[in-house]
């Protein structure tokens, strides 16, 4: 019960109060339990609007700019999303609330291998798993999907890879932090059949995007 109104403040104080107003962005975040995909350790923490340690280097990110990114992204029932860095899952859980499919990558298979158990012991049946170079996309994962509507990137890369504008849809968004390795900002790609559009979004910070097509 702790952990319930505890997350409720979180949503009403950390999302609501700074505009996050898509309601199926927020009914996620009331479902999904972040203090299931943070260490024991740290588990009373679970609910404050700061990244956490996951171990291997790598974070659970700010749920603030999670519904960010998901709000900005304007996910949709029908919708088949490629998300890349599958962490802890706690993203992943909060976009397979809302679509279809979505199908994630991990290059670190300890935290695949995690992330897998919890989302599985959740009963998630719409997600799909690819452990491997999350820069060049889906390439390589089962089942094949070679276009997806939505794709969120939660590291930081240099530029935006190819690869991944490649495997956006024609009136898809690709949302992905991008800049040095200290601070980025965050950039909406819209992809239609005259090119792409790029937009910005504020400044963030995530852990870099390691790859082929990344750092």
């Amino acid at each position: 019960m702790r952990f319930d109104s505890q997350r409720q403040k979180m949503i009403n104080d950390h999302l609501i109060l700074r505009g996050i107003e898509d309601e199926k962005v927020l009914q996620a975040f009331k479902k999904v339990k972040r203090h299931l995909f943070v260490p024991e350790g740290i588990r009373h923490l679970s609910y404050n609007d700061s990244p956490l340690s996951i171990g291997d280097g790598q974070t659970i990110s700010q749920p603030y700019i999670v519904a960010l990114m998901l709000q900005l992204l304007e996910l949709q029932p029908a919708d088949k999303v490629l998300e890349i860095g599958t962490g802890s899952g706690y993203q992943t859980a909060l976009i397979a609330e809302i679509v279809e499919e979505i199908y994630t990558v991990e290059r670190i298979s300890n935290l695949m291998l995690k992330a897998k158990q919890i989302l599985n012991e959740l009963k998630y049946e719409n997600i799909y798993y690819r452990t491997g170079d999350g820069t060049l996309g889906w390439k390589g994962g089962n089942p094949k999907c070679s276009k997806f509507n939505k794709i969120i990137v939660a590291a930081a890369a240099p530029d935006i890879p190819s690869s991944l504008i490649e495997q956006l849809a024609i009136n898809g968004k690709l949302i992905i932090p991008t800049g040095n390795r200290m601070f980025q900002k965050l950039v909406v790609i819209t992809k239609s059949p005259q090119g792409v559009k790029f937009t910005n979004h504020g400044g963030c910070a995530f852990v870099p995007l390691l790859g082929e097509e990344g750092w």
